[in-house]
């Protein structure tokens, strides 16, 4: 399963948990300063290992747990930077990242945070949002929820329900015993306000962003609120606006049934590596009854249903780990006696930790109202459920503590982006996590941007996946802001075409291979929730 891992790959993994930063020389850092930014980060070399010598300093800013109470309580955004390394003539400004999630930190402490040869120009900045990583305070609810093995997702039975029922709202109780005020404070609209209070404690007039993922909805939300402070932006993998966020996780399982499907189409075409199947049909049959086995016994007392869906949903986010999964896969069939399952969901594939989950139904279960009937619950994901089985109620669960969040929801900001002066954004046309009609709804909203598509592309958050056309178009465009000309109509500006499916036959190294249990998997897998 030893995979070499390409370097547009490695800059692919950092880029999801990146961001951008702060002007520090040169004549652009000062055409674009405020004049009195209210409070100032104190920066101090980062005190982690450094072995790329990128000199990463970070730093706290203080801010408003309420914006509304400008003067009341403080918290603390945890901020890190690195410092372009061109001459003054050639520096372009402040990049900042917009981290996937919700839940997901966004600190950047290595030179591999800056993709492309231009990304040396800018300084770029990264944070951990409010309530993550080392932001103070940060959530933690239970640190035992995701212990394994966890009952199977799909509630045949009324006891399976009322167990994952009782799972979530004790989860919720335990935020609620935990988190305090700071639930009642957690939404994206607040952490836009926290990148705005970013900006102007770097002392820049205008700032770059690059979100991903989750991060994208950040974008959206800060453009809305402050768009004459928006120099570039680049927003890859597009939340839909419109369906925040109970009705983007039905519109997930879909996709993540054909991407599936997708996956379980590749590994029949190489039956004579995986032996798995000759038709997707029979690779799938052969999954389910694999699934099964572990209702009963699970491989190694941890791997049950859940976790099995828990490594192979990534077969829905990532073509790269095409390769990895469908060994996995096989070595569950012929060989199950090995630890395979066993040594990869613990060393790459649990779904999330308790702080990561945390901070995620912090965002979500406050951003806007989900229902409070499960009845509505149920019917809805068994509807889902009967023309997309393997991710609808692995969906579901995930997101159930919303029931019964303790925090003050808010109304969903109404995005607006007819004032922003310049925006690219970056989809794949079969990503599931964020569907393309996301990608379409957010160029509609901002009719200054254009959208750069990824045709047939299934893997999310593609920016750095080793596509140079993709790479090429956002090196230019921070560069020197050139967008692709917008076309009339819903539709991209722009494509490209998608590169190969891996293939596990090749006698040379893929550059789109990633290991399971690399250091890098897990941090990747962390990245992009949403």
């Amino acid at each position: 399963m030893d995979r070499k891992i390409a370097k547009g790959l490695a800059l692919f993994i950092t880029a999801a948990t990146v961001a951008v930063a702060p002007a520090a020389s040169g004549a652009a850092a000062r055409t674009e300063v405020d004049s009195a930014p209210a409070v100032k980060i104190t920066w101090e070399p980062c005190g982690v290992p450094d072995p790329q010598g990128a000199g990463a300093e970070c730093g706290l800013l203080d801010v408003p747990l309420d914006y509304g109470k400008p003067n009341g309580t403080k918290i603390q955004i945890a901020v890190s930077r690195i410092r372009s390394t061109v001459a003054a003539k050639d520096y372009r400004g402040v990049i900042l990242g917009l981290p996937g999630g919700p839940g997901n930190p966004g600190l950047c402490t290595s030179s591999d945070c800056v993709p492309t040869a231009v990304g040396a120009a800018y300084d770029w900045i990264g944070f951990d949002p409010r309530g993550v990583g080392s932001s103070v305070p940060a959530l933690s609810c239970d640190s035992d929820y995701f212990d394994p093995p966890r009952p199977e997702y799909v509630p045949l039975s009324r006891d399976i329900e009322r167990t994952w029922l009782h799972r979530s709202k004790s989860y919720a109780d335990a935020c609620r015993a935990s988190g305090g005020a700071l639930l009642d404070h957690m939404t994206t609209r607040d952490t836009a306000k926290d990148v705005e209070s970013i900006r102007k404690a770097l002392g820049v007039g205008r700032i770059n962003l690059y979100g991903i993922s989750y991060g994208t909805y950040i974008g959206q939300v800060y453009g809305t609120l402050y768009p004459e402070k928006v120099r570039r932006m680049v927003l890859d993998s597009n939340i839909d606006p419109r369906k925040v966020w109970y009705q983007a996780a039905l519109d997930q399982d879909v996709n993540f049934e054909r991407n599936l499907r997708l996956w379980f189409e590749w590994v029949a075409r190489f039956d004579d590596v995986y032996h798995l199947g000759r038709t997707a049909d029979q690779v799938r049959q052969r999954w389910y009854v694999e699934q099964d086995k572990l209702r009963t016994a699970p491989a190694g007392g941890v791997v049950g249903p859940a976790e099995f869906t828990d490594i192979f949903i990534y077969a829905g986010y990532f073509q790269f780990m095409w390769p990895t999964l469908a060994e996995l896969f096989a070595g569950s069939v012929h060989d199950p006696g090995a630890q395979l399952l066993v040594e990869a969901y613990e060393s790459s594939f649990r779904p999330a930790d308790d702080k990561v989950f945390a901070a995620y139904n912090a965002v979500q279960c406050t951003d806007a109202r989900w229902p409070r009937s499960w009845n509505a619950w149920r019917r809805d994901n068994w509807r889902t459920f009967r023309s997309a089985p393997f991710a609808t109620w692995y969906n579901a669960w995930y997101n159930a503590p919303c029931l019964f969040w303790p925090g003050q929801i808010s109304e969903p900001v109404e995005v607006d982006g007819s004032k922003v002066r310049s925006v690219l954004f970056v989809g794949g046309t079969l990503d599931a996590v964020t569907p393309f009609e996301g990608s379409l709804e957010a160029r509609r909203r901002f009719p200054n941007g254009s959208l750069l598509a990824e045709v047939g592309q299934t893997t999310h958050v593609n920016s750095f996946n080793g596509n140079p056309c993709i790479t090429s178009a956002i090196a230019d465009y921070l560069a020197t802001g050139k967008l692709p000309p917008r076309k009339p109509g819903n539709r991209a500006d722009a494509t490209c075409t998608v590169l190969p499916p891996p293939d596990p036959t090749a006698t040379s190294p893929q550059t789109t291979m990633l290991p399971a249990g690399n250091p890098a998997m897990r941090a990747l897998l962390s990245a992009v929730r949403r």
